[in-house]
């Protein structure tokens, strides 16, 4: 019988890692869920994996689209499933990975996504509004979408409004939901607050060492402009700033922790620690062998099925 394992959780808390060793460990296969890491050209500020680690394992939905190329729920829903059926007849485990909570849960949950093509002469109204100003109309409309949209994401707020007045139905009720089947695992990671946000600064941090200013500024000479929805990501948008002079690098950086951590909050409204539909596992207690036989006992398979050398530290 077909299985999938999701791992899901906050940025920081090590989801690529585990995915990597445990998808050499069960001879599995990965299908991004990260809604930045499909485009092109943007590594670094991503986390996007590396070069060796993409030669050893195959990753689907990764590096699919450039910069400047539309990109939406319902298509990304569409390919994933391709990816997860190509992955399964071959015989391998496909693994769900990624911290966007809207596309993890398009795909374990079924979502019919709403068939509203895009307004363009709406959109271009809507965006001369004041940010705060949709979201209360969006808030009046549809309280639901409001509570699970970032209030200062102001391309899903037109969206949801798009939707809403194409259908006269709010765009929470269009997106019907099915309990996850049990053929499907979700393993979350989470660890303290404190530890999250150490986590990420160090990653920050190292994000610029590895050329992330370099990597901005090769966008912006493709022409890539920085109102393009894929140049909106944590971390281009604060570099693009300071390569046009307006924030010192230093700004940049703390602005780029900042908003990551507030990212970190937002995305534990999408994996609640409370959902007992996901298996959480606290990084800083040393779960990984807890892991391996949640694993092993969902798939049937030893461990040792892809000669694992273990999981990493």
């Amino acid at each position: 019988m077909n299985r999938l394992v999701a791992i899901v959780g906050p940025t920081g808390a090590g989801k690529s890692r585990l995915a990597l060793d445990l998808a050499r460990a069960f001879d599995g296969e990965i299908v991004n869920a990260d809604s930045r890491q499909v485009y092109r050209y943007m590594d670094i500020g991503t986390a996007k994996p590396g070069r060796q680690d993409l030669s050893l394992i195959r990753h689907h939905l990764i590096d699919i689209l450039n910069p400047d190329e539309d990109f939406g729920l319902a298509q990304y829903q569409q390919l994933a499933y391709e990816a997860i059926e190509d992955i399964q007849k071959r015989g391998k485990l496909a693994m769900l990975v990624g911290g966007s909570g809207l596309y993890v849960w398009a795909v374990l949950e079924g979502w019919r996504i709403p068939k509203v093509a895009p307004d363009l002469k709406l959109r271009r109204k809507l965006e001369r509004v004041e940010r705060s100003e949709l979201y209360r109309e969006l808030a009046k409309v549809d309280p639901v979408a409001a509570q699970r949209i970032d209030p200062r994401n102001v391309r899903r707020i037109i969206r949801a409004l798009e939707v809403y007045r194409g259908n006269e139905v709010p765009f929470s009720q269009l997106q019907l939901k099915a309990k996850p089947s049990p053929n499907i695992l979700i393993i979350g990671l989470t660890a303290d607050r404190a530890e999250l946000y150490r986590r990420i600064d160090q990653r920050v941090e190292e994000m610029i060492e590895q050329g992330l200013v370099d990597e901005v500024k090769g966008l912006l000479d493709r022409g890539y402009a920085l109102s393009l929805p894929a140049m909106s990501g944590i971390g281009y948008k604060q570099i693009a700033m300071h390569l046009k002079g307006e924030l010192s690098l230093a700004d940049a950086i703390q602005q780029i922790k900042f908003e990551t951590h507030r990212l970190v909050r937002h995305q534990y409204s999408w994996f609640r620690l409370k959902d007992d539909r996901i298996r959480w596992f606290d990084i800083e207690k040393g779960a990984d062998s807890e892991i391996k036989s949640l694993v092993t006992g969902f798939t049937g398979n030893s461990y040792e099925v892809h000669q694992a050398t273990g999981l990493r530290k």
